[in-house]
């Protein structure tokens, strides 16, 4: 403890801004660095995403993408690449957020904050797992099924924009990703005695209907969607009282 007092009692202002900089210098670089890399592959990470959508197309037929604008194509794949340099990143940035933090945490407090640093990448990569395997192609199942319907003889089939597809696709990954993200906030939450399981489980009916609400205004207008976004959600929150139970008991028997 008196080891650590020193060392910040040594350090200024100045040098904490130093410091500071010194780390989001070092995360500008990967940012930069791997949106390079990823542009230089944008139109595989577009097929990447595009890949449930596609599978449910006729291509066979000339069913596939369009651009409407000049420019669309370019600054589709300009958001492709870095949509992908911040989630490739985003561990190395992680790195550079811990060197920053923990030389002011105690050995216990670092134990204590480690796991979740290292949980969050993980749980967002789960969120967009879930996209992209699951829900997306059943959404994009049930919008296709709109396709051939007949009015007054005229036949009707999806021609997709890939700006509208990527921001829909990155909407859908984002909305999932920091929804699986809950036990890691209330969690921490609850090792800062900032929440008890107890005042969670007095929230639930709240946290229920906030649930539905930011499902409801995070993906597109459809039950499917909404209601896959809602119950992760709300199981998520069931998962992040059990866990703020532990921390408790943990306390206590230090106590």
């Amino acid at each position: 403890m008196n080891s650590k007092k020193s060392n910040l009692d040594e350090m200024s202002l100045i040098d904490h801004l130093t410091e500071l900089r010194k780390r989001l210098l070092w995360s500008f670089l990967y940012i930069i660095i791997i949106f390079v890399i990823c542009f230089y592959f944008a139109s595989d990470l577009f097929a990447f995403l595009a890949k449930p959508l596609v599978d449910l197309m006729d291509t066979e037929n000339g069913q596939g993408f369009i651009y409407t604008a000049l420019q669309e194509a370019f600054f589709t794949e300009l958001k492709i690449a870095f949509f992908f340099a911040l989630f490739f990143s985003f561990p190395l940035i992680s790195i550079q957020i811990w060197k920053f933090i923990a030389p002011g945490l105690y050995k216990n407090e670092k134990h204590a904050f480690l796991p979740f640093l290292i949980a969050t990448p993980f749980l967002f990569f789960a969120g967009g797992s879930m996209v992209y395997f699951f829900i997306a192609p059943i959404a994009w199942n049930f919008f296709l099924s709109y396709q051939n319907i007949n009015t007054s003889g005229i036949p009707i089939r999806l021609e997709a924009k890939m700006g509208e597809y990527l921001a829909l696709m990155m909407r859908f990954i984002f909305a999932f990703g920091l929804a699986f993200q809950l036990p890691v906030v209330l969690s921490l939450l609850a090792k800062v005695n900032l929440v008890t399981h107890e005042s969670l489980k007095k929230f639930r009916k709240y946290a229920i209907v906030i649930a539905f609400l930011s499902a409801a205004f995070l993906t597109p207008p459809d039950p499917f969607s909404q209601i896959s976004l809602a119950l992760p959600i709300i199981l998520l929150y069931e998962i992040s009282i059990f866990l703020a139970k532990i921390i408790q008991k943990n306390k206590n028997k230090k106590e």
